[in-house]
């Protein structure tokens, strides 16, 4: 089979396991993972992985000197050795880091944009990191170079045109949820939880799910918010759970079996996202795509790709940004009604069945990069 270099900044942080998963589904083209450092958070099969930094000083020199100047003779061989026919880059940061490899290989890149790559400020880029700096420097090449930009959602395409990229390279493509492995266990009993998963970060708007428990909790006392996942506010947002809540649980980060068990025991999942101050925001969150395979109801928020994903008064309730009451009364009535709750339940799982199913959204991704392959794009 033809090989694909699927290219990342970093190989490869355990909140990108989309990116392998995604790869790994691939029937006609054999990936190579490819990037700037390795992270070593989710392993990658050591055959089909070549990055810059392992670790060492010299690594880290040798990552600056790519970042900066493009200049990485040794990755340059070795992946000129793999004949790649194609470089699928994830994050227009990381597409922009890419583009002298792109250059050096003369094949067709392609980038897809999944959040506050396509969101955040140029005052937040210039400040950020030296790769969100490398990419404003590059930010119009990776526009006129670029043979196809793929959005994580309409939202993400919407913003992409904002930012002047070209509408008739923007495709929408869902990344998808496995909805074989993702399904409820119906022998399992439903608890009185409700679920929050996620980075704790400005984005995820834990905080205002924090503060509708409280109202939730005044009512129905015995329903306990489970929060899984960790990040720079968990200290702040314990804090606050503290104060407010009589029943919480923080688990930190778990594997995704632990996630996927909660899915099956809770009531409700909350995903109450915002825009941060930067600009960042989400594309479209998998763990809302997970919990629905899982017929798990979602409370969420009107916010970037999220209504494409969950119908309002159909498969979950949203709320505005923010909106602790709104998301309070919204927990209150799926926990207070069965029937609907029932209802919510199957039209989520159909709902991820027929338009965001894995296996279906792979196989788009190999037509698309047929078709570029084609030059029909």
């Amino acid at each position: 089979m033809p090989n694909l270099i699927i290219f990342t900044g970093r190989l490869l942080p355990k909140s990108e396991t989309f990116i392998r998963s995604q790869g790994e589904c691939l029937q006609k083209l054999t990936p190579y993972y490819v990037g700037a450092r390795l992270v070593k958070e989710l392993t990658l099969p050591p055959e089909r992985m070549i990055v810059i930094n392992q670790g060492s000083l010299l690594g880290a020199t040798q990552e600056l000197i790519f970042k900066f100047f493009g200049f990485a003779p040794k990755l340059y061989q070795q992946v000129k050795q793999l004949h790649p026919v194609l470089l699928h880059a994830h994050f227009g940061v990381c597409g922009a880091l890419a583009l002298p490899l792109v250059r050096y290989l003369q094949i067709p890149l392609i980038v897809t944009f999944h959040g506050l790559d396509a969101t955040m400020t140029d005052d937040y880029a210039r400040g950020e990191s030296i790769s969100t700096r490398v990419y404003l420097k590059r930010r119009e090449a990776l526009k006129q170079k670029t043979r196809l930009f793929i959005a994580v959602s309409e939202f993400i395409k919407a913003e992409l045109i904002k930012k002047g990229f070209p509408s008739d390279r923007i495709l929408v493509h869902y990344i998808g949820v496995d909805t074989e492995l993702f399904q409820p266990d119906p022998t399992v009993n439903r608890e009185l939880v409700v679920l929050f998963v996620g980075r704790l970060v400005e984005k995820k708007g834990c905080e205002y799910l924090i503060q509708a428990m409280a109202k939730v909790q005044s009512v129905i006392p015995d329903v306990k918010l489970v929060i899984i996942g960790d990040g720079p506010l968990r200290s702040d947002l314990e804090a606050l759970a503290a104060k407010l809540l009589s029943q919480y649980k923080f688990l930190g980060f778990q594997p995704s079996d632990i996630v996927k068990s909660w899915m099956n025991r809770a009531r409700l999942l909350a995903a109450p996202s915002v825009t941060a101050i930067q600009g960042d925001s989400e594309g479209l969150p998998i763990v809302i795509l997970e919990a629905q395979a899982m017929g798990l109801p979602v409370i969420s928020t009107v916010h970037a790709g999220i209504p494409e994903a969950v119908i309002h008064q159909e498969t979950g309730f949203l709320a505005a940004e923010r909106d602790s009451q709104t998301l309070a009364e919204y927990i209150l009535q799926l926990l207070k009604d069965p029937q609907q709750w029932q209802h919510f339940s199957l039209k989520a799982r159909e709902h991820m069945q027929t338009n965001f199913d894995k296996s279906k959204q792979i196989q788009l991704l190999e037509e698309i990069y047929e078709a570029v392959l084609r030059d029909n794009i």
